[in-house]
């Protein structure tokens, strides 16, 4: 049995080696397992230490992508050149404790296809803490699969699982999804929160908030669907306000001119248009990206080749 381990780098020159000397401690001789290092156009120096690691050490290998793809890129680049019988996806800066990774082994040896490592939010402020778990109540209220809280990218997948990821073509990849959509058996382990070994993470509030729309949009159209609702009834009870207002026309005359209650209900339904335009905008922004069909990432260097064979002739 051989695993595959994928890792994510972006800009983590100064936790590669550290990282590799941990898993040589963790797994030693006792694993087959090869680490496949994704350097998502890192602007340090990830790449040549990634090079240096590789002539050193025989189950190194590296992907350097052309440009900064993301990370949902370098994680599918990661499955796709990845060979061995379970793939395990973690993060290049310790945070994802190696230490793990025997009793993942473990539970896939006892036939689960994905063996999902779920952190505590130990250490981080009560606002992150509390807007994370209100993003989760949320999101389970839209889409169609159940996100957990804490449960990230950090998992062993097995090769029938990787093969159903890969299946999926999709060019807005939203991974946490995707995850839980593929289904299969799954056995969750609990760990601390750990803090990064060097260097500050990437992931800023706004772009967190986009991975958040990605989440909420990729998954289901129940927005779309809202639009229809609050469309009709705000249809409905303008027009039960102008009949309304008719009768009392009718009957006591013009009173006051209605200059407050027309300008609040231009801006009321102006602003709902304007959401919703801006919200089937994303919708058709997706499909506009889609039907380009362009490739996930391009890669400018790597030592190794796909699992793949079809991925090989692109």
């Amino acid at each position: 049995m051989q695993i595959s381990i994928v890792v994510p780098c972006y800009n983590e020159g100064n936790n590669i080696r550290n990282f590799q000397l941990e898993m040589q401690k963790v797994l030693g001789q006792s694993v087959a397992y090869e680490l496949i290092f994704i350097n998502d156009g890192s602007r340090d120096n990830t790449d040549n230490i990634l090079r240096e690691l590789a002539e050193q050490e025989e189950n190194v290998y590296y992907i350097s992508f052309s440009r900064n793809f993301g990370k949902e890129a370098a994680m599918l680049a990661g499955l796709e050149f990845a060979r061995g019988d379970a793939v395990i996806i973690m993060d290049g800066d310790l945070q994802h404790p190696p230490s793990m990774i025997p009793q993942m082994i473990g539970k896939f040896e006892e036939g689960y296809d994905q063996v999902i490592a779920r952190r505590n939010r130990k250490g981080d402020s009560l606002v992150r803490s509390g807007l994370s778990s209100l993003y989760y109540r949320l999101i389970n209220w839209f889409v169609e699969v159940e996100l957990e809280d804490g449960v990230g990218d950090f998992r062993l997948l097995s090769r029938r699982a990787v093969n159903a990821l890969l299946s999926m073509k999709e060019y807005n990849r939203f991974s946490k999804g995707l995850f839980a959509w593929i289904g299969f058996k799954e056995y969750i382990i609990d760990y601390e929160n750990l803090t990064r070994e060097d260097g500050k993470s990437t992931w800023t509030f706004p772009k967190l908030l986009n991975y958040a729309f990605d989440g909420l949009l990729s998954f289901n159209n129940k927005p779309l669907r809202a639009s229809i609702y609050i469309g009709t009834t705000l249809t409905a009870a303008s027009i039960l306000y102008v009949i309304v207002t008719l009768i009392q026309i009718i009957f006591r005359g013009v009173d006051v001119p209605g200059y407050f209650t027309l300008i609040s209900a231009i801006l009321l339904v102006g602003g709902v248009q304007l959401t919703f335009l801006g919200l089937i905008g994303e919708y058709i922004g997706r499909i506009y990206y889609e039907t380009k069909q362009r490739p996930h990432y391009l890669v400018y260097e790597t030592n190794m080749e796909t699992a793949d064979p079809e991925n090989n002739k692109k």
